[in-house]
C-alpha cells in the first residue's frame, strides 16, 4: 500500500510505501521510531491511501507510547502472524504474540491508526 500525506511545514506531497493490516474501515500501520514521516500524522492528519487499484481518503493518527504502540502491535500481529518474524516476535501454538516480545518491539516502533472517511 502507498500513503500519501501533505508535510506538516512544507505543505509538499509525500507518497511511501507501507505494510498494513486493514480491520474493516481501519488501516493499521507501523515503522521505525528513528524515521520521520509518521511525524507529518501527529495530532491528525488527512491521508490518501492507494491499496490495490483504490484511491481511499481517511485520517492518521499516530500512537507513540509503548504501552499504546505494544497494543497496536499485538492487534497487527494478530491479523497477520506472517510478519511477526520481522518483529522478533514469537507466536504460541494458537497464534498469539509473546507479550515480552510485544514490549520489546514497542520500544523501536509506533503506530499509525488509519480510519476511512465514511465514502471511501
Amino acid at each position: 500500500m502507498l500513503i500519501s500525506f501533505k508535510g506538516r511545514n512544507s505543505g509538499k506531497e509525500y507518497t511511501i510505501p507501507v505494510n498494513y493490516v486493514r480491520c474493516d474501515s481501519v488501516f493499521l500501520v507501523t515503522s521505525y521510531r528513528h524515521r520521520t514521516w509518521w511525524r507529518n500524522l501527529r495530532g491528525g492528519a488527512l491521508v490518501t491511501l492507494h491499496v490495490r487499484g483504490q484511491k481511499l481518503k481517511g485520517m492518521g493518527e499516530t500512537i507513540t507510547s509503548e504501552r499504546d504502540v505494544a497494543k497496536h502491535l499485538r492487534d497487527y500481529l494478530q491479523r497477520i502472524h506472517k510478519h511477526a518474524k520481522y518483529f522478533n516476535v514469537s507466536l504460541d501454538p494458537d497464534g498469539n504474540p509473546n507479550p515480552a516480545d510485544i514490549d520489546r518491539a514497542a520500544h523501536d516502533r509506533i503506530g499509525v491508526r488509519i480510519q476511512l472517511e465514511a465514502s471511501s
